[in-house]
């Protein structure tokens, strides 16, 4: 946790970021850590939906995808203390940005788009941006859309660089739960 962030704490958490920047991963840790629950939206509406991301961008289209996502979100405020892992187009859309500043903490996970070409080639076909591109087709997406959602995630309470992350990293931000 950075020293120039004491004043942060929150029960009621967004990690933001591009895919493959480990958002899933570091909120089940410090929500199992911190005695938080743990929601990823994208699971939450594959439940709803009865489909996969990629199904609901192929059937419905990503509008309709973004829409959902956008109420998903704000049903998530009844849930504290949480995290919420967000898909990586989540703060692009529908004024979520400032929605989630208002109503909790965001953290902005970053990679750098190297670390996240390697993250993301496993999982290619379960994230609908990118599962037909080969990999510099991907790793230039990738840099591309990092730039373009750059004015949405600098808005981020705290950016922290996912190398050297521990299952430490947010514990001066979390509020104790007992």
């Amino acid at each position: 946790m950075p020293a120039h962030h004491p004043t942060y704490r929150s029960s009621y958490i967004f990690l933001i970021g591009f895919m493959g920047t480990g958002k899933s991963h570091w909120g089940r840790i410090w929500a199992d850590r911190h005695s938080y629950c743990f929601l990823d939206l994208d699971e939450m509406i594959e439940q709803d939906e009865r489909h996969s991301v990629v199904e609901i961008f192929e059937q419905q289209g990503e509008d309709y995808f973004r829409q959902k996502e956008a109420i998903s979100l704000r049903n998530t405020e009844h849930l504290k203390p949480i995290i919420v892992s967000c898909g990586g187009g989540t703060a692009c859309f529908f004024d979520n940005m400032h929605w989630m500043n208002e109503h909790g903490l965001t953290i902005l996970l970053q990679s750098d788009p190297t670390t996240i070409l390697r993250n993301i080639l496993s999982e290619q076909v379960k994230r609908p941006l990118v599962k037909n591109l080969n990999e510099a087709e991907l790793l230039f997406f990738i840099e591309k859309k990092i730039k373009e959602r750059a004015i949405y995630y600098k808005q981020a309470h705290i950016h922290l660089f996912t190398e050297g992350l521990d299952e430490t990293a947010i514990d001066q931000i979390i509020l104790p739960t007992h």
